[in-house]
């Protein structure tokens, strides 16, 4: 409930149309002259990974009836509210809300949000691998001894609190391998925009080492920040400049993905954010 009226205030409301103007409007005139071509042709298959194809990994991986149209809302509302927190933290708490709402207990919602950001990040170190960079299999490490102690933990809670197990099955093989091929077309969305963004400063770097900077500057994620000035960025703008970009450009290409990806968030997710809160608003004041 106090989740609920902190989202639906005013306030809130308010504050995040101002971040929304406020980022894109300090940081573009102090980036070094930029080709935006190039970006845009980067970020049109990117917006087609982050908010058609991710959407569609989560619904595969919730057992639920929601539909896939739900899922597509729901995800670019909470992109939306995640480029206003730091860690996108706002992002999994919007989606772990809409699934109560929807009908889905804790456990189970709990259960959907972390199983697709599991299958994410494995399918990440996986495809990020092709690089043949030695930190993504650290990263695939990392996100198998996250599922064992999960597993672990299921198997404790299971014989010591059945009653907070989810109730739902857990998604077969099957369905697991269709969530890591939507999550590799999601990888391969993110290097079209990262070509685009360097192409952008009038640089090129070759595709696969590309994938292998980004990989190693997800390590940096562990720590939260804001979007565009978080430590995950300022790594990228290390592993870009080891590439052999200039300094210059490393940061402005790292803060024109940043700026760009508020383009989409605020179109798709603020739209459906106020179609939401309306509908929210007419349940409230229609009787059943």
């Amino acid at each position: 409930m106090r989740l609920k009226q902190i989202m639906h205030s005013r306030l809130v409301t308010v504050l995040g149309v101002a971040v929304a103007v406020a980022v894109p409007a300090v940081t573009l005139p102090r980036m070094p002259h930029v080709t935006l071509w190039p970006v845009v042709l980067g970020l049109l298959p990117w917006i087609v990974g982050k908010y058609v194809l991710c959407p569609l990994r989560w619904h595969a991986l919730t057992a639920s009836d929601l539909t896939r149209w739900w899922h597509i809302r729901a995800y670019a509302e909470a992109e939306l509210l995640g480029l206003f927190t730091p860690g996108h933290v706002g992002a999994d708490l919007w989606r772990l809300r809409r699934l109560n709402r929807a009908g889905l207990n804790g456990a189970d919602a709990l259960t959907s949000v972390g199983l697709d950001r599991l299958v994410g990040a494995i399918g990440l170190a996986a495809f990020v691998g092709f690089a043949g960079t030695t930190l993504p299999l650290r990263m695939l490490l990392v996100a198998f001894g996250v599922a064992l102690l999960a597993v672990v933990a299921a198997l404790v809670l299971r014989r010591v609190r059945p009653d907070l197990m989810p109730r739902q099955p857990l998604p077969r093989p099957r369905v697991l391998a269709h969530a890591l091929l939507l999550s590799a077309g999601y990888q391969m969305s993110i290097a079209a925009l990262l070509l685009g963004s360097v192409a952008a400063t009038g640089h090129e770097v070759s595709p696969l080492a590309l994938l292998g900077a980004f990989g190693a500057s997800q390590l940096a994620g562990a720590v939260p920040g804001p979007n565009g000035a978080s430590p995950r960025d300022a790594a990228l703008v290390v592993a870009l400049a080891a590439l052999g970009v200039p300094w210059a450009a490393a940061a402005a290409a790292v803060t024109l993905k940043a700026v760009v990806a508020w383009l989409p968030a605020l179109l798709l997710g603020g739209v459906s954010l106020i179609v939401t809160r309306w509908a929210v608003r007419r349940s409230v004041l229609v009787p059943a």
